[in-house]
């Protein structure tokens, strides 16, 4: 199996208290913070969030955006 498809599988998406609120973060398999995400004032939205990213990133296309 290749390193990319042993890190995809790794990968954990996290949802997680913050104040009052909670947010989302994304965990690359060595532990890393590799995105992370808004506050959210339910658990419930944080789920959601999750789930779009989750639906998203498959077609996202990428830019590069130079200065």
């Amino acid at each position: 199996m290749s390193t990319f498809h042993t890190a995809v599988r790794t990968a954990v998406l996290e949802i997680y208290p913050s104040g009052r609120q909670d947010r989302w973060r994304l965990r690359a398999g060595n532990g890393e913070i590799v995105a992370s995400g808004e506050s959210y004032v339910t658990r419930y939205g944080g789920h959601q969030a999750v789930e779009t990213i989750k639906r998203l990133a498959l077609t996202a296309r990428v830019e590069d955006k130079q200065l």
